[in-house]
């Protein structure tokens, strides 16, 4: 059976357990591939825990996997992935397996995000922190470029906070 939502899918949390993406129905979540040696990183983990500290009471979360896919700029297991953002950013997102999110071992997640909303001009991930926005219902609400930063998808959060199932 074809996947419909990201609701069907199970994945491996930052420890190597099954997790299923299911934990997280009714809730709005931001999936990005993370990288802890990009120069994006600084704004996007800050930025991501703002918008937790503002938003999470409501019902976001923020779905962190790591990917050493772009410029080998995420060489660090799990747990020194965890340790680094929670020391550097005081911050601690649900944090996954590393993963490969282009390429015929992509994660099927990632193959069921890209066929959910393309890319301008291709489907594959071009770099670290693509984002994407997914709404209470576990359908793709809209994919967001490296360069946009978290603080500049307020209104799409706010929005999709609002919606009702």
């Amino acid at each position: 059976m074809a996947a419909s939502t990201v609701y069907d899918f199970t994945v491996k949390n930052a420890k190597g357990e099954d997790t299923s993406l299911k934990n997280y129905q009714g809730k709005v979540a931001i999936i990005v591939n993370v990288a802890s040696q990009c120069g994006l990183t600084n704004s996007n983990y800050n930025q991501f825990k703002e918008l937790l500290d503002q938003y999470k009471k409501d019902g976001l979360e923020v779905l962190a996997f790591p990917c050493n896919q772009f410029g080998s700029q995420e060489p660090s297991c799990e747990i020194d992935i965890a340790a680094f953002v929670a020391d550097k950013f005081k911050f601690e997102p649900t944090l996954f397996q590393k993963i490969n999110v282009n390429g015929d071992d992509a994660d099927p997640l990632y193959k069921f995000l890209k066929q959910e909303k393309g890319g301008f001009l291709v489907d594959a991930i071009k770099w670290n922190f693509t984002k994407f926005l997914i709404g209470r219902d576990g359908h793709v609400i809209k994919r967001y470029s490296p360069t946009t930063e978290p603080k500049d998808m307020k209104k799409d959060i706010e929005a999709a906070l609002q919606a009702k199932l």
